[in-house]
């Protein structure tokens, strides 16, 4: 495992740890933020910890055309209850984020400096975000990092609403012209939508 400094570089995925965890420490300034994207890595840390990259192996993915979506989803999208919107509230969404868990985690993995960072990736145009409204109110959403070579990368996503975050995914993915979705690591929820685990060296063939 390698302690970052001021210098913006990582170390080669293939050094990560079983766990996924590759290096500490750094920043999240966007020069190394989309250094890190592009090169199969993001962080992922509580609030009271030094930044931690990761690159696990295998990686958790969606490839859009193998999106599954359940009957009852179908008539949830017919029945047309919520709007959905690109790009509209960025920090909005982030920030609804910010208060879900992951699992494993005791804090919040999105912190205000990474609210900051993302928002400004999101500024300059790497970053984007899915609103899920019903009517004039924000009921779910998710962000992620565009890399514009083909790849999409999840961060996170929230719901308030049932199924409200399942519709702005569906409909993002439905709609997009990505050959890859990345989810990062698994979860029943993104499984259940049709992505899959593939190693660490294929996901960096799409990179």
């Amino acid at each position: 495992m390698q302690y970052l400094n001021e210098n913006i570089w990582f170390p080669n995925v293939n050094e990560a740890s079983l766990e996924g965890v590759l290096a500490i420490g750094g920043d999240l300034s966007v020069k190394r933020l989309l250094l890190a994207y592009k090169s199969g890595i993001f962080p992922w840390f509580e609030s009271d910890a030094p930044i931690i990259w990761w690159s696990p192996d295998p990686r958790f993915v969606l490839f859009p055309e193998k999106l599954k979506v359940s009957k009852s989803m179908k008539q949830v999208m017919r029945n047309k209850d919520y709007t959905v919107t690109i790009n509209k509230d960025f920090k909005s969404v982030i920030t609804e984020c910010s208060k879900i868990k992951r699992n494993g985690q005791t804090d919040t993995w999105i912190t205000n400096s990474m609210i900051a960072a993302y928002v400004k990736l999101y500024e300059m145009g790497y970053a984007k975000s899915v609103e899920v409204w019903c009517g004039d109110v924000l009921v779910g959403g998710l962000y992620g990092i565009d890399l514009g070579n083909n790849v999409f990368c999840g961060e996170s996503m929230f719901t308030k609403e049932s199924n409200a975050s399942k519709v702005g995914f569906i409909t993002f993915i439905q709609n997009t012209n990505y050959k890859l979705i990345d989810c990062q690591v698994y979860t029943n929820h993104l499984e259940s939508l049709g992505a899959e685990d593939i190693s660490r060296n294929t996901f960096m063939e799409y990179l």
